[in-house]
């Protein structure tokens, strides 16, 4: 199998890059042995690599089958498109929005580019994943979807697929029988000394048939608010919290939105009860306190940049404004304890 070292895939949104999973650990399991891998990718996805003009849309597609319990998991990431993954055999520990689901053979999960998950509890359990990674050009949930133009399906069936996975947040599904064979199937297309395309490009479509077929006779309660722009913002706020170091400002955070100031000013108030700008001063003292009682090898001013403040003079300003208490005494007070 050919496979490179790369590094992570990086996408981009009108103000911000996100690193993609790298999955690391999974190419470093294969080339151990610990596992079997058969897969394909762009950037640092494991596997052959994917030339860039055959499913350009297709970021990585491929199955790992785990014998014995692995010392790796895949930590907290995000994906640049759409994943599709389902279990064929084992448990897996799959965790989304704070939730933590124990996968069972025949289960399937499906996540958008803007939801943080983890596999693995911590660590990967005997079992056999296939997963498909598709790039619509989303990056939140308020932008359309744009399909690739290799796909099977009629402009109708398309629509309809979209709302379906636009409109409802369930990460986890239980596959029917199609969706499970479309899935068994996927490994043919990789599996010789040449990847197939014509397999490859008809093994996806089958997936996404057999997927839309499924959810519609699930009838999921729909949710247009999923879609909207008051959503987006949420999603931005309850991981802003993970970027409080990086430069904002009111402009950049609509602009990361997709929206008007005055419209995501709007949003924050109606969420949080606090305005932006007061929204992002906590998330920051809450990430320097954090670092203040983790972290007794940074200084306080190392603690303050890395928490996103300008200077060591406001954010003492601030800190104390906030917890009535010095960055420093909030140190001692916690060692003392």
């Amino acid at each position: 199998m050919e496979t490179v070292t790369a590094e992570p895939a990086v996408y981009r949104t009108a103000s911000r890059e996100y690193v993609a999973d790298s999955c690391e650990p999974v190419r470093e399991a294969a080339e151990a042995g610990r596992i079997h891998l058969v897969a394909a990718g762009r950037g640092s996805y494991p596997g052959r690599r994917l030339p860039g003009r055959r499913l350009p849309e297709l970021r990585s597609v491929g199955v790992w089958d785990a014998a014995e319990r692995q010392d790796w998991g895949l930590d907290w990431h995000r994906n640049e498109g759409l994943e599709i993954a389902f279990l064929g055999a084992g448990r897996l520990t799959f965790e989304l929005a704070g939730t933590a689901h124990l996968l069972r053979p025949g289960d399937l999960t499906i996540t958008r580019p803007w939801q943080r998950h983890r596999v693995g509890d911590p660590y990967v359990t005997p079992s056999r994943l296939s997963w498909l990674i598709l790039d619509l050009g989303v990056r939140r949930p308020n932008q359309p979807w744009a399909w690739p133009d290799w796909l099977l399906l009629d402009r109708a069936s398309i629509r309809r697929l979209t709302q379906l996975l636009r409109e409802t947040d369930r990460p986890v599904w239980r596959a029917d029988a199609a969706t499970e064979l479309a899935f068994e199937r996927l490994p043919r297309s990789l599996e010789g000394p040449e990847i197939s395309f014509p397999l490859l490009t008809l093994a996806v479509n089958e997936i996404l048939v057999a997927l839309l077929e499924m959810l519609d006779r699930e009838q999921p309660t729909l949710d247009r608010k999923l879609t909207s722009s008051e959503h987006t913002v949420e999603v931005f706020l309850d991981t802003l919290a993970d970027h409080v170091n990086e430069p904002w400002t009111l402009e950049s955070m609509a602009a990361a939105c997709g929206v008007a100031r005055t419209r995501f000013t709007h949003h924050c108030k109606a969420i949080t009860n606090t305005t932006p700008t007061v929204f992002l001063r906590r998330a920051r003292v809450a990430r320097a306190a954090a670092l203040l009682e983790a972290r007794p090898d940074l200084s306080v001013t190392e603690i303050c940049f890395a928490s996103g403040f300008s200077s060591s003079q406001y954010f003492a300003t601030v800190f104390k404004q906030e917890r009535n208490i010095s960055p420093s005494d909030y140190r001692s007070r916690q060692v003392a304890r």
